[in-house]
């Protein structure tokens, strides 16, 4: 049983500690999906520390979940230019997971961006992602567009946009 959940905005501070958890996620959950050596890379290029430090600074919106000292998930989001809300990373520690934690941080996150005046949440899901795909169809995601983007050095993320429309106040 986990204890009390604590839900709170990244601390500039705790930028490794969300690497290093991105790092124990992506290497649980990834494989099969896409290669190791995609993994890494895409680790390397989006889970900098610094660069997360970077989004912080610029006024993108980190939530971590923790129970006392454990980090058991996180999520980050943005506003886009033109309206919508991108939730750009939502994970949960792999022995973690199916306690409600992802469904508390994209409450939190949806409630961020409708508070802010976003109109729909939009988020990016790798078509192999089965596990994902359900979860966020769950939380009231649909299947926008199939979209195939070259991330460099040879890989290419294969992903569905999916949105969630928000509830007008």
């Amino acid at each position: 049983m986990i204890e009390e959940i604590a839900v709170a905005p990244l601390a500039l501070d705790e930028a490794e500690a969300v690497a290093e958890l991105a790092r124990l996620i992506w290497h649980a959950h990834y494989p099969g999906i896409i290669s190791v050596e995609q993994i890494d890379y895409m680790l390397r290029e989006r889970y900098k520390p610094g660069l997360i430090r970077q989004t912080l600074a610029r006024g993108d919106r980190w939530l971590v979940a923790r129970a006392g000292d454990v980090l058991l998930g996180f999520a980050h989001g943005y506003a886009l230019m033109d309206g919508d809300y991108k939730l750009d990373k939502l994970y949960v520690h792999p022995d973690y997971q199916r306690h409600g934690i992802g469904h508390l941080l994209m409450d939190l996150m949806a409630e961020h961006a409708h508070r802010h005046g976003s109109r729909r949440l939009v988020l990016r899901v790798n078509r192999h992602n089965a596990k994902a795909i359900a979860a966020y169809r769950k939380y009231g995601f649909e299947v926008l567009v199939p979209i195939v983007e070259d991330i460099g050095s040879g890989y290419v993320m294969d992903d569905y946009v999916m949105t969630k429309n928000l509830e007008t106040a």
